[in-house]
């Protein structure tokens, strides 16, 4: 099964005997809540999650955006709706990172059928709705470990034995500037592979063939020795680039801490400059 879905696709299945549960995380980084723009208009039945609380753990050691309590992340799916066989298709306002990061959650608690609404709501040719709706309590109950999960030491070990990529811009990786982590640079060992070069002008993904391609120049294959792991700032982008390499068919571990976490710990080497490659 593919991790994306298209708008046709979605409207048709939405017509369909088993009509996907539509989850809406539009996010901005550092910027208010999504949820008056979800109420100013959605898709019919889409279901609001807000990605500060309801998909990440309070800020702290474990950096700016851990992971939630499983029986936490567990109860807002099952108040959203979401059953352990219900489709379902996540969206955001047309970046993709907030989207990936619940299509990650689900998949890494065990939910197999998660899509993404490729280039986001702005790819949405159909009507949009106010009403927001009050779905069924759902049965969906997490068992983490569905996707492969990395921690700091983890991420090391990937960056010297295999290939850790890190999807933040360019500038960041090399440690130009650094908006706002405590300091810039980039886990010594990994590859720079920004995530914004993963998707066309429209925010939706490049063709498997041209990601496969792309990811290949950088080291990453489905047979790449050691593994393929991604971090990026907070672990929002990076699951974004999980799901490309889902895409290309190349398997991948997050990072969830990410540089926030890695940066926090004055202990934890810090490389800056341009990529080794």
């Amino acid at each position: 099964m593919t991790a994306i879905i298209t708008s046709a696709e979605l409207s048709g299945e939405s017509a369909g005997p088993r009509p996907p549960l539509l989850l809406d995380v539009r996010w901005r980084l550092g910027g208010p809540s999504g949820r008056p723009e979800y109420l100013a208009g959605h898709l019919a039945g889409a279901v609001y999650i807000d990605l500060d609380t309801e998909l990440a753990g309070p800020a702290g050691a474990g950096g700016r955006h851990p992971l939630p309590e499983p029986a936490a992340f567990g109860a807002v799916m099952r108040r959203a709706g979401v059953s352990r066989d219900t489709p379902v298709v996540v969206y955001d306002g047309g970046q993709g990172w907030a989207a990936a990061r619940a299509w990650w959650l689900l998949r890494w608690t065990g939910h197999a059928d998660v899509r993404v609404l490729d280039g986001g709501l702005a790819a949405w040719t159909g009507p949009l709705t106010t009403e927001v709706p009050a779905p069924a309590e759902g049965d969906f109950a997490p068992v983490p470990g569905a996707l492969p999960l990395l921690d700091a030491d983890g991420a090391a070990a990937l960056a010297r034995d295999g290939l850790l990529l890190d999807a933040r811009a360019a500038e960041r990786y090399r440690g130009d500037v650094e908006p706002i982590d405590r300091v810039g640079g980039h886990i010594p060992g990994a590859v720079s592979a920004p995530t914004t070069e993963n998707v066309a002008e429209n925010a939706a993904f490049l063709p498997a063939e041209t990601l496969a391609a792309r990811f290949k120049e950088l080291g990453a294959t489905p047979d790449t020795a050691g593994g393929v792991g991604v971090y990026c700032g907070s672990g929002v982008s990076g699951a974004h680039e999980v799901l490309a390499l889902e895409i290309a068919g190349i398997p991948a571990a997050l990072y969830a801490g990410s540089w926030s976490e890695w940066s926090a710990d004055e202990s934890r080497p810090v490389a800056t400059g341009p990529d080794p490659l």
